[in-house]
């Protein structure tokens, strides 16, 4: 099988390594210059992740190929999946240039975050053909992809996207409805509103509420997610009891929730906060990935190779 990686950003590396690692022939279209020491630095960087999670990161590179010419990036491809800025004229062009010379079986995918199927599709002439594929970052790692259908896409094509990213062993949940943002985007948003209060309010320091987090909803949500969370809460009742005797006070919390602006002495103290993290951010990616790794073991839901 051959992939076209359309970006070769961070998302675009870690599709890219995802991809090879499971010994899919990649093809990363992306004009900048110096792309190429850009892309085989990310993909050093991933490859003990990849390893960790199963996957041979071998000759990661050798199934790597660089073509900043779209139109013959896309010659004879199985699959692309765009990562391009989100930008709606320029994923207009950059799909324009997909259709016209991509095979008639290649699946279209995007990894945009936000940008409706339904919107991009109407520069081409066949807007079935696209689906909307959104990752969690890093797409290596977390399991889930958002398979957004357009208007007008087919059903072959949802079917042909959850089977691709099934085949890398991610977790594809199909969305009913297009929304700005998708899901895992809103309620990541949502969140990072009432976070960026607390701090702003002088509550708690960023580190005091990522491990407030960490310590409590993360692990619980990594388990259980808002609904079971609260089903279970309800005791014997479930979540019928828990909404009639709690969601009073809910209801109430949610009308207590700030609303801050990401104004300059805001984002001033926000960034100043983050250098009390300590390390470089590439130390600390490390460290995450692996405490991910352990985690997602432990769950059973790491991309592993036996999804090949």
């Amino acid at each position: 099988m051959r992939a076209t990686i359309v970006g070769g950003g961070v998302i675009g590396v870690s599709w890219a390594g995802l991809m090879a690692a499971h010994g899919i022939d990649v093809v990363i279209s992306d004009p900048a210059p110096g792309i190429e020491d850009v892309v085989h630095a990310g993909l050093a960087e991933l490859a003990p992740s990849l390893d960790e999670l199963g996957l041979s990161s071998a000759g990661l590179t050798d199934r790597v190929s660089f073509e900043p010419d779209l139109a013959r990036a896309v010659d004879g491809t199985d699959v692309v999946q765009e990562n391009g800025p989100e930008r709606l004229d320029l994923k207009h062009q950059i799909w324009t240039t997909i259709e016209a010379n991509a095979p008639a079986h290649a699946l279209f995918l995007t990894s945009t975050s936000g940008i409706p199927a339904t919107d991009i599709a109407t520069a081409l002439q066949a807007p079935e053909r696209l689906v909307v594929g959104h990752p969690f970052n890093p797409p290596h790692l977390i399991p889930l992809v958002e398979v957004v259908p357009g208007q007008q896409t087919s059903a072959e094509a949802v079917q042909g996207a959850v089977e691709f990213y099934t085949s890398l062993g991610k977790k594809p949940i199909v969305l009913a409805k297009e929304v700005p943002g998708f899901v895992a985007n809103r309620l990541q948003a949502a969140i990072f509103r009432e976070c960026v209060h607390l701090v702003a309010e002088g509550v708690v320091t960023e580190q005091q509420l990522d491990e407030v987090v960490t310590s409590s909803l993360g692990q619980r949500w990594a388990v259980s997610g808002p609904f079971l969370s609260f089903h279970l809460g309800g005791g014997p009742g479930g979540l019928p009891h828990f909404l009639e005797h709690l969601g009073p006070g809910l209801q109430k919390r949610w009308g207590q929730l700030g609303a801050p602006n990401l104004d300059e002495p805001t984002n001033a103290l926000l960034s100043k906060q983050a250098d009390d993290f300590g390390g470089t951010v590439a130390e600390l990616a490390k460290k995450r990935d692996t405490a991910q790794i352990a985690l997602m073991k432990a769950l059973g839901t790491a991309p592993s190779g036996d999804s090949k």
